[in-house]
């Protein structure tokens, strides 16, 4: 047996306590696995005197020091599950630029600056591994780059976000407003106390970059990404879902194609869409995540599992951890990042998609001629229409709801058409504007 492997870990709340707990746990097969034991170094922290339980590490092992633990000469891994940009990213970039390989699960950094943490870790000819930062427990990073790498990944469509999933899964399941399905998912412990990140859609559209840039060898940031969240989505459109024998859900979409000058190019976006009820990601429910991912060679394939929470994070963290520390046993480094596509992201305007329009209208003759006007004036091609009473009274009001769904069109276009709809007098209100996706 070699000598130990010493970690710093850097941060000790939900995931870094279930790491330590797993690291004392599996302690025997880890080094089994690894081929010398796993010793922590040292744990750093915000305050030392927090209760912390039953956990089984000496407290003499956490400081509040944590460039301090960094810099040691016995530290050989650094694991950061603290969050955030600052002072994570300093931290990452000293250990990484002194040989000391990094496992992280910090997807906020890695969408907003991971460029830096991979020119650090090529300087100091560290690894760096983030499986923790997308989907938690799922196998997902490491087959997207060491699996498929002999492969053209085309596309990317994921449910990245436990918490929306929640949500919209209950609204689904019992005809619920968006407002009602957030309680329940607050009670449950499924959404933070503030869950902007979530249901605005900051969290997913961090891991979209990061899938991006795995898939299609090209570095893709947080801005780079169309973000949209779910509060907007209303028991209404559920209901109408349905009626199309459609679900909605919140979408992490990254697609690789031609634009149109056929230019090679990468666009990604995270909004809420409708699905049809046969398509793979339909059927994930509760706080479940799934990635679907089309290649040329392999076809379709499908990750599922759960994708937040202590345990599972905590599992992909070791399972990092044990591939860096193989590694660095065996004086080897892991591959580098591929970045050498440098593929340009195509602006959302330009991305193809189609369209779910609900729109009040005045229940009169001639209506549906001039609504089909705007759309051929777009050259946006309606593929269904389907016409009933306003909510709440029929024909009496003389208002009528008319819902369309287009054929595939550039979103600028859609969003234009949208926008001419808005102005009419014989529309009342636009009710909702959702995307359609997986169907023609």
């Amino acid at each position: 047996m070699n000598q130990p492997v010493r970690l710093a870990l850097l941060g000790c709340g939900t995931v870094g306590a279930e790491v330590v707990r797993l690291l004392h746990e599996q302690s025997a097969d880890l080094a089994a696995r690894i081929g010398a034991p796993l010793e922590i170094a040292g744990i750093a922290v915000r305050r030392l005197g927090r209760d912390r339980g039953d956990l089984p590490i000496d407290p003499a092992l956490f400081t509040t020091d944590a460039l301090g633990l960094i810099k040691r000469d016995d530290v050989d891994v650094v694991v950061e599950v603290v969050g955030g940009i600052e002072p994570a990213r300093g931290w990452l970039v000293e250990a990484l630029r002194a040989g000391k390989s990094v496992v992280t699960a910090n997807k906020a950094l890695l969408a907003e600056d991971g460029g830096t943490l991979h020119d650090a870790a090529a300087e100091g000819g560290a690894d760096l591994y983030y499986e923790a930062s997308v989907a938690g427990a799922i196998p997902l990073l490491r087959p997207l780059r060491e699996s498929l790498h002999g492969d053209r990944i085309t596309r990317v469509t994921g449910i990245v976000n436990g918490t929306t999933n929640f949500i919209l899964s209950a609204m689904h399941a019992t005809g619920a407003g968006f407002v009602e399905a957030l309680e329940e998912a607050t009670e449950l412990g499924y959404a933070e106390a503030d869950p902007t990140a979530d249901v605005e859609g900051f969290d997913a559209a961090a891991k979209a970059a990061i899938l991006a840039s795995l898939a299609f060898h090209t570095r893709v940031g947080a801005d780079d990404v169309h973000r949209e969240g779910i509060t907007e989505v209303t028991a209404a459109d559920v209901a109408s879902a349905k009626a199309m024998g459609c679900t909605i859900k919140l979408l992490c979409i990254a697609a690789r194609g031609a634009d149109g000058q056929g230019r090679e190019t990468v666009s990604v976006r995270v909004h809420p869409a409708m699905i049809p009820l046969s398509h793979p990601l339909a059927g994930v429910g509760d706080a479940f995540n799934a990635v679907f991912v089309e290649a040329d060679a392999a076809g379709q394939l499908m990750f599922y599992g759960r994708g937040a929470g202590g345990s599972p994070t905590a599992s992909a963290v070791l399972g990092d951890v044990v591939a860096v520390a193989r590694n660095r046993l065996a004086g080897v480094r892991a591959a580098s990042e591929s970045a050498y596509a440098d593929l340009p992201v195509r602006p959302m305007g330009e991305a193809l998609t189609r369209y779910h329009i609900s729109l009040d209208v005045a229940d009169r003759p001639g209506v549906l001629e001039a609504v089909a006007g705007v759309f051929a004036r777009h050259d946006v091609s309606i593929a269904t229409v389907r016409q009933g009473p306003a909510a709440g009274g029929a024909g009496g009001a003389g208002e009528a709801i008319l819902v369309i769904v287009t054929h595939v069109a550039p979103d600028a276009a859609l969003a234009a058409t949208v926008g001419e709809l808005r102005g009419l007098d014989i529309v009342r209100s636009v009710a909702s504007v959702l995307r359609v996706e997986g169907g023609s």
